[in-house]
């Protein structure tokens, strides 16, 4: 399954495209100017995923990665 496909499944279980759930994790204080903020774990987003949106692990971790933005590039 491609991330993307991730994405479009979570939209159709919850609703909420990947900017809802962007701006949802800035109000509950995961996020600061569109990054995960330091300190904040992935179990801790990963739970309120599952609690707020009955997501499974997998999603959540979709979420968690969308979060903590694009992979850094590499330089060697």
């Amino acid at each position: 399954m491609t991330f993307q496909a991730y994405l479009d499944n979570i939209q159709a279980k919850t609703g909420k495209s990947p900017d809802d759930l962007k701006k949802l994790a800035a109000k509950k204080g995961f996020t600061e100017k569109g990054k995960l903020k330091p300190g904040f774990k992935a179990g801790e987003i990963i739970q309120w995923l599952k609690d707020d949106f009955d997501l499974g692990h997998g999603h959540a971790m979709a979420i968690v990665a969308l979060l903590k933005g694009p992979p850094k590039k590499r330089t060697d």
